[in-house]
């Protein structure tokens, strides 16, 4: 079994996969999170290892504790006064980010504190004000930069502090007016360095320190990915559960989206569907592989829908693909058998070749845009589902979470690689999705800079 420790260069020359394996960063401070993987869809924007005894519970605990311990002694109010100072010490100043670059969107999560008192708000720097009426105020940026309201998750308490996380995203090529935007608001004065990882870390490293005076530390996307999502799972979603999956997924008059945890979560088959895809054995939160992946990703989808349908946006893919039919398109079994093929349980509706129908001049002047894009949307997502579904048979795991920005307002895909992993497994495998998708990368990132900067 392979450990993600053991996979990669701990000092990052190994490129887009390179792992932190959690090391904390000494003497570290002020930092913005930023983390980097390959996404899907979405410019202008802006105009750790965390478990039930871990550092930021145990200031969480402080936090609560402290109206109780105050009416203690007057020597028990000054330990506490002491100890809440070092926990003030310990903790980056803000503004919180965490920041996933991807290869076609950029996700940043941002921690709104709630719980200012007023000698601090008497303190703040008009920067950091001007930030924060920025980003809660307004739910879009720009032409495409959006905040994602209905995800945010309100009143966590992290680090000490009680505030609202907030979900944004903005396309990566908007990057360049992003980092500018960091040098026109003089970004640099707040923060010196911004942790980072992945390809965009890499590919943006430079634009960051030339033009905006910031300098990378690079994080390990993996790693981001899959410590936000058991973040985000534990907490859950503002009193739901984060996790769901789809019941009755064979029966499209029946199948209803069912809510679940993730308890006792590993092992399981983890599966990013970004631009690309990768798909991680989990075993713990520090324990895992990249089995395999897929370059036919989110990104591939987009890409072919702009060369098919003229469309623009990744939302105007995934609409045109809602009103098409790709059995248009698609051959199926039943083109071929004349119905089902009985001795390996075929089903006459099942796809035998994607886009077999344009072999044929006449089948290629019938179809609608629409129909290219529903069959483009099917191909992608049968794909990643047969992938996933040997791998999970391989590697002898039952738990398979999908998640990933291809699969955002993408019911689709969702109840096709559910359907999928229902059908193809006899009932075995279940296919389970998570609401906040694509964001767990950028979650991650803010976690580690919380530990970064809590660590002695």
């Amino acid at each position: 079994m392979d450990k993600a420790k053991s996979m990669m260069d701990k000092k990052g020359a190994s490129g887009p996969f390179h792992v932190n394996n959690g090391q904390s960063q000494r003497g570290f401070h002020g930092n913005v999170a930023v983390a980097a993987n390959g996404s899907c869809c979405g410019g202008n924007a802006f105009g750790s290892n965390i478990g039930p005894n871990s550092t930021i519970e145990s200031i969480h605990h402080l936090h609560r504790g402290d109206d109780a311990e105050c009416n203690g002694s007057p020597a028990k109010r000054c330990r506490l006064r002491r100890r809440t100072e070092s926990v003030r010490r310990s903790r980056p100043p803000f503004p919180w980010f965490g920041m996933d670059i991807g290869g076609t969107l950029v996700k940043l999560v941002y921690f709104e504190p709630v719980d200012i008192t007023a000698e601090e708000e008497q303190e703040e720097v008009e920067n950091l004000k001007s930030i924060r009426r920025y980003l809660t105020s307004n739910v879009a940026y720009g032409k495409t930069g959006i905040r994602d309201v209905h995800l945010e998750l309100r009143n966590l308490t992290m680090c000490g502090r009680t505030g609202n996380l907030h979900f944004i995203r903005f396309p990566t090529q908007a990057m360049p007016r992003f980092i500018q935007m960091g040098h026109d608001k003089n970004f640099s004065s707040l923060h010196t360095t911004l942790c980072a990882t992945g390809g965009g870390a890499y590919k943006f490293e430079n634009d960051f320190r030339t033009v905006a005076d910031l300098e990378l530390l690079k994080l390990d996307e993996l790693d981001c990915l899959i410590r936000g999502l058991l973040y985000v799972d534990r907490v859950g979603f503002n009193g739901h559960p984060e996790c769901y999956y789809f019941q009755n997924p064979s029966d499209t008059q029946s199948c209803v989206k069912k809510p679940c945890t993730l308890d006792n979560p590993f092992p399981m088959l983890l599966v990013n569907i970004g631009s690309g895809v990768s798909i991680l054995a989990v075993y713990s939160e520090d324990n895992y592989k990249r089995v395999t992946g897929t370059s036919l990703g989110g990104g591939t989808f987009l890409g072919l829908c702009c060369l098919l349908t003229g469309c623009e946006t990744f939302e105007e893919a995934l609409e045109m693909a809602s009103k098409g039919d790709s059995t248009n398109v698609d051959k199926l079994v039943k083109d071929i058998y004349g119905g089902d093929y009985d001795r390996f349980g075929l089903q006459g509706s099942a796809v035998a070749s994607s886009f077999g129908h344009m072999m044929s001049k006449e089948k290629r002047d019938s179809i609608s845009k629409e129909d290219l894009a529903r069959a483009t949307l099917v191909t992608i997502t049968n794909n990643i589902g047969s992938i996933a579904r040997m791998c999970a048979v391989n590697e002898k795991i039952e738990r398979v979470v999908f998640v990933g920005n291809f699969l955002r307002i993408n019911t689709v895909s969702t109840k096709l690689l559910a359907y999928a992993m229902d059908f193809w497994s006899k009932g075995q495998l279940r296919a389970l999705f998570l609401e906040h998708e694509g964001y767990f990368g950028a979650v991650g990132a803010l976690m580690e800079l919380l530990k970064t900067t809590e660590d002695p």
